[in-house]
């Protein structure tokens, strides 16, 4: 199974605080920096219908969540 990818951007609260839960639960997961990256903005802006909302957490069954609370993302990987 291939690690989740994190696409956002380093001044953004919210991705600093996935990536806080995601490291304490020992999650591996490919960071990717939307704002150095145009293929990732442009990855993102596809999943969100042009919106470019962060973070945007895409699993590896595809399945992606948008700026999650820490209760969807826990969530989420209890699946």
């Amino acid at each position: 199974m291939s690690n989740p990818i994190v696409y956002g951007a380093s001044w953004c609260p919210d991705v600093k605080r996935s990536r806080a839960l995601l490291d304490a639960k020992g999650v591996e997961y490919d960071y990717v920096d939307v704002e150095a990256d145009p293929a990732a903005e442009a990855r993102v802006r596809e999943l969100q219908d042009g919106a470019r909302r962060i973070p945007t957490i895409v699993f590896a069954d595809g399945s992606h969540l948008v700026e999650p609370s820490d209760d969807e993302l826990n969530a989420h990987l209890s699946r």
